[in-house]
């Protein structure tokens, strides 16, 4: 694979991470609807090329998009209700709901009304012919690899009051063909109703994608390495994860103690069998990157260093402390992903404990690598993520959605370590944030990416997510007239200063 791949006839370009959830709009959450299309365009009139977003997945317990129910369909939360008028699917009267906070997402209340929604659509649709009746069986028809058992999976999810697929009656969690069969004539109508809401979802997506294309942005994606243990996906496919006779995870996924963590982190994912997927040469990741594609035109590949080897923790021990490093065939598994599918518009995410080995792979397949300017200081004038070490072949942050904003992360910093900031940046640490996106800006990196809290100058309150901690991450959201003004200007003027600006394809 070649050097990055940007959407202009330039080598250099940036963009703006922010996840659909955090943009305006009355309903609650950010959707794929107006708010979408209106967030494209002050991308473009900021001469901006790329829209950074987390996974779309439908999440499972605590809204993480990092653990869905699936890793092929989409969040039904996103599916915008004004889109859904467009279509003569609801009526207006139909999406005046309640009054939602406007800076944070409710995402119980979101989710009950977003919920009366799609069953009224649902309703519509079933009840009478549309012009969306061809559109959606051609989806079915497309899409029945992965659909047709995620809509059955979630329809008897519902059926069991949301509970874990392992709890479920033995002949269905076990997948017995005729308790199969079964299930499929009882929830006919759930799971007819399950295909609906995500043939809404990719039908939304791809007209905000094409019109995005059509504005000189394009999208960055984001594929967790991991699946999620109560997801379809397992169900469905339980030969190719690492599974007790129960079906149970017989280790889970996560990473060692570090500075950050005296006993690591216990993400809980299965681990894969990759043993099995090398039978079949992978067919299970290339259906799955093929999927990703379809939603975004790069994907960053969350936890990278998983490809060389993962850190596997024994499924009964509540802490990542005596978890053991475990090979995985990523040379294997990328050339395959070659073979079916061509160039890989990856991004590495290769953050954190990095070796060697998974170096050699980043740099063989000729991924750019991420660096992280709030994790530049605290060692010496040597370390990777300072400007003055990076290399044309990665993607610069001023921070992550793991991370504090800027002005959070600076304010929390040691005494030492906050003038090493200011030695480096030659000024008094006044407006840190935007001191960094110009560092991200005017570096030789290809392309530069800012959080949008950064962009606005937000403090801690705004953080997206704090790792390990269980509750009231993801809930971020943007005010409606945020975007607008002298901050986008000003970016404006540093991606055309720095020669990141787009230009027509």
């Amino acid at each position: 694979m070649t050097a990055l791949s940007t959407p202009n006839t330039g080598a250099r370009s940036a963009g703006i991470l922010l996840h659909v959830s955090s943009l305006p709009g009355p309903h609650g959450i950010g959707d794929l609807g107006p708010a979408a299309h209106d967030w494209i365009d002050r991308l473009a009139a900021a001469k901006l090329g790329w829209w950074q977003i987390l996974p779309l997945g439908p999440p499972a317990a605590g809204n993480c998009p990092y653990q869905c129910y699936s890793a092929f369909a989409g969040n039904p939360q996103l599916i915008s209700p004004a889109s859904l008028v467009e279509d003569g699917l609801l009526d207006e009267s139909d999406i005046e709901g309640p009054q939602f906070p406007q800076q944070r997402v409710d995402f119980s209340r979101v989710t009950a009304f977003k919920s009366k929604l799609l069953d009224r659509a649902w309703a519509r649709f079933a009840n009478r012919a549309t012009k969306l009746q061809s559109s959606f069986e051609q989806f079915c028809t497309d899409e029945s690899s992965w659909l047709d058992d995620y809509a059955l999976f979630m329809a008897i999810k519902e059926r069991n009051g949301s509970s874990n697929w392992t709890t479920w009656h033995k002949p269905i969690a076990r997948r017995h063909p005729s308790a199969i069969a079964s299930a499929r004539r009882e929830l006919a109508d759930a799971i007819r109703r399950q295909q609906f809401i995500q043939f809404l979802f990719f039908r939304q997506l791809d007209v905000l994608r094409r019109y995005a294309h059509l504005r000189n942005v394009k999208l960055i994606g984001d594929l967790p390495i991991f699946i999620s243990a109560d997801s379809s996906d397992v169900w469905a496919n339980p030969h190719v994860f690492l599974l007790d006779r129960d079906r149970r995870p017989k280790a889970v996924a996560g990473v060692p103690p570090d500075a950050f963590s005296s006993t690591g982190q216990r993400w809980g994912n299965p681990l894969y069998r990759w043993s099995a997927m090398k039978k079949d040469g992978f067919a299970w990741w290339i259906a799955r990157v093929r999927a990703a594609l379809k939603q975004a035109d790069l994907i960053r590949l969350d936890h990278f260093r998983g490809f060389i080897a993962c850190w596997q923790i024994p499924a009964d021990h509540p802490t990542a402390e005596h978890g053991r490093w475990v090979r995985a065939p990523g040379r294997e598994l990328f050339a395959a992903l070659q073979r079916a599918l061509g160039s890989l518009p990856f991004i590495a995410e290769d953050l954190g404990m990095i070796t060697p080995d998974v170096e050699a792979l980043r740099d063989e397949m000729g991924l750019p690598g991420m660096r992280v300017l709030q994790f530049g200081f605290g060692g010496g004038w040597d370390n990777p993520h300072l400007p003055h070490q990076f290399v044309r072949n990665c993607v610069a942050y001023t921070g992550t959605h793991d991370n504090d904003t800027t002005i959070g992360w600076h304010a929390s910093l040691h005494p030492r370590d906050r003038k090493s900031v200011e030695r480096y940046l030659g000024s008094a640490d006044r407006d840190i944030a935007g001191q960094f996106i110009r560092l991200a800006w005017s570096s030789i990196a290809d392309l530069a990416i800012a959080p949008m809290q950064d962009v606005l100058r937000l403090g801690p309150k705004a953080r997206m997510n704090v790792p390990g901690k269980a509750n009231g991450n993801w809930a971020w959201r943007m005010t409606d007239n945020a975007a607008a003004g002298a901050r986008m200007e000003q970016l404006a003027e540093w991606t055309e200063t720095y020669n990141r600006q787009t230009r027509g394809s």
